[in-house]
């Protein structure tokens, strides 16, 4: 590489900085609603936070607000359409109907691990984001690792769910317990230890660490060692503050909205949710059970229904759900992470 060549990338680069640094200064408010100790927050959003600040040459800064503090987790979609924050972390399965196209990726047995899994995730939604969620810049989706049932008494085959009240990690969550004569408690993930602790709910649809993070270990005791679901996540930006920076800025805030990014800021909250397994099963007191070939053919059998009813609501909204449904799958196969 000639060194001419390198002198003006380098002239190129400080006259980019320049101009974004004479650009006007914007602060933007990222609402989430896991804890400040949560690996999401402490890796994958900061990491994100830090690399705009610098691509940006500083005008533009971003302050996380976790734990609820601008509103209920279930309200963070509306929360970036109305502006209440700039920025907002939203699991779409937290309103049962809404957003059925992306549900997809809520279905059991279809996502083996979230870094790989949130790429493919969001390649594939990039193409229904603008319709499903007009309201908001979707700014890129993921997956959090696969999860399972965690209970107060065990759970090794799908009869042992009937009777039992259940914390459903989303709609679809939701929809398979009710088929397998449970009963749905639905809270958010922070409320959920309140649940478990006050022998309201008897189990709950979480991955590994999160039992520790939330700090369900004391109550849930007994694990499912099958990787039986995933959930959807999507970082939605409020249209008008995007809208409002300059050309420049706007450059920024799209080059870290891409599937790259979506893996990225997943990976690390991935291997930590992964890490869980081996602490939990180590713990005294704490059981894991893996189903047999025989067991896991009777999840598998129970859970297929679900994918019907997902295509009911896809074709009910207009789409070919056929066709929705292997571009997914194209996808995660695409990037080594289907089931």
């Amino acid at each position: 590489m000639s060194k001419k060549f390198l002198a003006a990338a380098a002239i190129a680069a400080l006259m980019s900085t320049s101009v974004l640094a004479q650009d006007a200064p914007v602060e933007l408010r990222f609402a989430h609603w896991v804890p400040p100790q949560h690996p999401l927050h402490v890796t994958g959003m900061t990491e994100w936070i830090e690399s705009i600040k610098e691509a940006s040459g500083g005008s533009i800064t971003i302050t996380l607000y976790p734990a609820r503090q601008l509103g209920q987790a279930g309200d963070h979609y509306d929360m970036a359409r109305d502006g209440i924050a700039d920025i907002a972390f939203v699991n779409p399965g937290y309103q049962p109907g809404r957003f059925p196209i992306i549900a997809a990726g809520e279905l059991p047995f279809l996502v083996s691990n979230a870094t790989g899994g949130s790429a493919a995730l969001d390649a594939w939604y990039r193409e229904y984001a603008e319709q499903e969620m007009a309201d908001v810049k979707v700014c890129l989706v993921h997956f959090h690792s696969p999860g399972t049932f965690h209970s107060r008494e065990p759970i090794k085959v799908p009869a042992d769910v009937n009777g039992m009240n259940v914390r459903p990690a989303h709609a679809t969550m939701a929809a398979f317990v009710s088929a397998l004569g449970g009963q749905n408690f639905q809270v958010s993930a922070p409320e959920s230890r309140d649940a478990l602790e006050r022998g309201v709910a008897d189990a709950i649809s979480f991955p590994w660490n999160s039992i520790l993070i939330f700090g369900i270990e004391d109550v849930a005791t007994y694990h499912l060692d099958l990787p039986l679901y995933a959930t959807t996540f999507a970082w939605a930006m409020n249209k008008a503050r995007y809208e409002g920076m300059s050309e420049a800025q706007r450059q920024v805030i799209d080059d870290h909205c891409t599937s790259e990014w979506a893996e990225r800021v997943a990976t690390g909250w991935a291997n930590d949710e992964d890490s869980g397994r081996e602490t939990l099963v180590s713990m005294e007191g704490h059981e894991a059970y893996a189903p047999t070939d025989e067991e896991v053919a009777q999840w598998r059998e129970a859970a297929a229904p679900m994918k019907d009813s997902w295509a009911q609501a896809v074709t009910g909204a207009g789409h070919d759900a056929d066709a929705v449904f292997q571009g997914l799958v194209d996808k995660l196969e695409e990037h080594d992470a289907a089931y």
